[in-house]
């Protein structure tokens, strides 16, 4: 939805990843090169994935916690061909949104199910998430429609300023 809003090419970093190890999804791969394999080659799309020119691009829910990765997402941040924006949502709001998807199937991080992590690994990665982000969008209560007219409005005021800084 954003990236139709936006006009922009949409690129899901977990699709990425598991188009690079010719799997049908993330968690194929996630399964049969471990966490290790996964995170580098996650690393190695978003280079990719930023390399690109415009377009909209959903990381994966670790992929901030991998310093290559975070470094690659600082450097664009820099120059100006990123804006990042943290979707957040409580903990509440994200294990009920796993428990409705049937159709994904997320590997366990701790060793517990996936849904029984979620308060753990949230709590782990909310400040870091947010010490990343340009802007923070907190989910919980809006619509899709909403969001997205939240997320496109944020974006076009960041590249509204980064134009009016630049010389003529």
């Amino acid at each position: 939805m954003l990236s139709a809003r936006l006009d922009m090419p949409w690129r899901d970093l977990d699709n990425m990843v598991a188009a690079a190890f010719a799997l049908p999804d993330a968690a194929e791969a996630w399964k049969r090169h471990g966490e290790r394999g996964f995170r580098a080659a996650e690393v190695s799309c978003l280079r990719l994935a930023l390399a690109e020119p415009g377009g909209v691009i959903a990381l994966g829910g670790g992929t901030p916690t991998i310093p290559a990765a975070t470094s690659s997402l600082r450097a664009a941040q820099d120059a100006g061909t990123a804006v990042l924006v943290y979707l957040r949502a409580s903990p509440g709001t994200l294990r009920s949104r796993m428990l409705a998807d049937t159709s994904t199937c997320r590997p366990s991080l701790t060793g517990t199910l996936p849904e029984d992590e979620v308060e753990s690994i949230f709590l782990k990665r909310d400040s870091l998430y947010r010490k990343i982000a340009d802007h923070v969008a907190v989910s919980d209560s809006l619509t899709p429609g909403e969001l997205v007219a939240q997320v496109s409005s944020a974006y076009r005021q960041d590249v509204g300023a980064e134009a009016s800084h630049r010389p003529a």
